[in-house]
């Protein structure tokens, strides 16, 4: 079904680019015009339909925080990081929506939009958007990368650290990264740089092991 639905796309988006080079080439009687406005368009609608295409499965539907943090880690990419996205915690409810491994270590994350008017602030280690408390919220994401990290270690036969995050959409924050019961609460727009504060110093082999490990241990959320 989502193959056909492709097809399709791609065959409006054809058929609008050859209209387009027909209509120019008979309004300004210049054939190669008409041919060049015509991929034009064509490389256009490529362009757009490749940034809005997310890796999540199409049926799951992710939400806009999903989006803008698949976004910046595709960028990533091209340095040299390796990513999969929305990966279930076997054996439980739990779901990584982001795991990200590359030269700094391996990351966790749960991108998460938030009422923009309520205001986050960190009292006694507690986490708080306007008056409501969200400690269950960083304590589930924890305890993801935590059993990430345990199956993974195993998998490889050795112990490997797994860095967990809450990217917050929304609400203005005094930080741009922020550690709270050993997780770290991230602004947004700013998970590239945090990705960049890693200690750990890995190996392409080491990262392609992880990258590998994590594929066959964190299962596709189906």
């Amino acid at each position: 079904m989502l193959a056909s639905e492709d097809a399709r796309r791609w065959v409006l988006h054809g058929a609008v680019a050859v209209a387009v080079a027909l209509g120019a080439g008979l309004l300004t009687s210049d054939a190669r015009l008409g041919i060049t406005l015509g991929v034009f368009v064509a490389v256009g609608f490529a362009v757009h339909t490749s940034r809005r295409r997310s890796e999540v499965p199409q049926w799951r539907r992710p939400s806009a925080a999903q989006r803008r943090t698949e976004a910046q880690l595709k960028v990533m990419r091209r340095l040299g990081y390796r990513v999969l996205h929305a990966r279930r915690i076997p054996g439980g409810n739990g779901l990584i929506d982001h795991f990200i491994v590359g030269r700094r270590g391996a990351f966790s994350i749960d991108s998460e939009s938030w009422d923009k008017r309520l205001p986050l602030r960190n009292k006694l280690e507690k986490l708080y958007h306007g008056r409501f408390s969200k400690n269950e919220r960083i304590d589930e994401a924890l305890e993801e990368a935590r059993t990430a990290e345990r199956l993974i270690s195993e998998e490889l036969g050795r112990p490997i650290t797994v860095r967990p995050a809450l990217a917050i959409y929304g609400p203005s924050m005094p930080w741009d990264h922020h550690n709270l019961r050993k997780v770290d609460i991230i602004v947004g727009t700013k998970v590239r740089k945090w990705l960049r504060t890693g200690k750990d110093r890995l190996s392409e082999e080491e990262i392609e092991e992880i990258y590998r490990a994590a594929e066959k241990v964190l299962p596709p959320a189906y």
